[in-house]
């Protein structure tokens, strides 16, 4: 046998084992085809889901869920209306991914139903049930306005707006009203929008309140404050900004009577001195003159002087006390002061207490 016969067999034996060879690869490559379109119609493999507030006029939003299958996949979408617990459902005409919630909806829950669809075939998968869908509802007040502040002319009050609930966003406005002495009889304040509110002369001798509203997306809701204290024209017990002259009956405690300045006729007494007058001068509230109130005033020890009767202060504030001298006068021969106790009040005032002031004071005497 030549050379070239005993190659034959060798390079046919080859080619039968590369055919063979490729016929396992084509075969391989079938079976994988196979699998990958075995991928078949879709299959479910996490529900489908809403977001967003169930609340009519909100806009629900389905999510597909995940799925398995044949590859593209495409959706559909179909709205159902369903009992409060989610049974009894029947579909309403939406079929996009967004539904926004009617008053339809009121009373119930909302689901929604996917289908998905490939080359392969349909399926179908609901998603859960919202929750039930609320009637529109305005902000509801639980706890009222309050105002912080002191009710003295010149003052700024300050609105805190309470305790509400209601969905949404909620947003407040107010009004502050000028009132009668018992929170009755009120009036808007033009112009007194504002969550606070400084207090003015027309204010004094009234209470004032707030009234808040409350609004959101579906209604709005007032609630007002109670009455503040009726607004006084002082602070401290005396008048805001008074100058000159103030009358006694306007001062009050906590400010105090003060016996600031005195004058004796003669200026100094003798043993033999058998009448003099006195000149008290009462003041309050940053040194101002005060006219009106009652001014005592009498020897220590006693039975020196005869027992003046109270002088009322004048619009400068003096008030003028004539003494007679009586048996006890001089307390001794080598007396050279004579001690006296002066009161000034507030006419019906306490005579201890409320504004009323007490003094020790003394004349020369030789």
């Amino acid at each position: 046998m030549t050379q070239h016969a005993k190659k034959r067999p060798a390079l046919l034996g080859a080619f039968l084992g590369m055919t063979a060879t490729l016929a396992v690869v084509v075969g391989l490559g079938v079976i994988a085809g196979s699998g990958a379109a075995a991928g078949g119609a879709p299959s479910n493999t996490s529900a489908p889901t809403i977001s967003g507030t169930a609340q009519v006029g909100k806009t629900l939003t389905a999510d597909p869920g995940k799925w398995s299958g044949t590859t593209p996949i495409t959706f559909t979408y179909q709205w159902q209306r369903c009992g409060r617990d989610g049974d009894g459902c029947s579909n309403i005409n939406d079929h996009g991914r967004h539904h926004t919630v009617t008053s339809a909806d009121v009373g119930n829950t909302v689901r929604v139903v996917v289908t998905a669809k490939n080359s392969d075939g349909t399926a179908t998968a609901a998603s859960a049930p919202t929750a039930v869908v609320a009637a529109p509802a305005a902000p509801a007040n639980s706890a009222v306005p309050t105002i912080s502040g002191s009710a003295q002319i010149g003052q700024t009050l300050t609105v805190n707006n309470g305790t509400w609930s209601g969905p949404g966003t909620i947003t407040f406005s107010y009004q502050w009203l000028r009132c009668d002495q018992n929170g009755g009889s009120c009036a808007a304040i033009t112009g007194a929008t504002g969550n606070s509110y400084k207090l003015t002369s027309a204010d004094v001798g009234h209470s004032l309140r707030v009234r808040v509203t409350a609004k959101n997306d579906n209604g709005s809701t007032s609630a007002t404050t109670v009455p503040t204290a009726v607004v006084s024209s002082s602070a401290n017990g005396c008048t805001i900004g008074a100058s000159g002259t103030i009358a006694a009956a306007s001062i009050n405690a906590p400010a105090r009577l003060s016996v600031s300045q005195m004058q004796f006729s003669p200026s100094i007494l003798s043993h033999s001195t058998r009448q003099f007058v006195a000149r008290f001068r009462v003041t309050a509230c940053n040194g101002n003159p005060v006219q009106g109130a009652l001014v005592y005033a009498t020897g220590v020890p006693f039975h020196q002087l005869n027992n003046a009767p109270e002088a009322t202060t004048d619009a400068n504030g003096w008030a003028t006390v004539s003494f007679q001298m009586m048996s006890g006068y001089p307390a001794s021969p080598h007396q050279q002061l004579l001690a006296m106790f002066v009161r000034a009040r507030k006419p019906g005032g306490s005579l201890l207490g409320g504004v009323s002031t007490r003094r020790l004071v003394s004349v020369p005497v030789r």
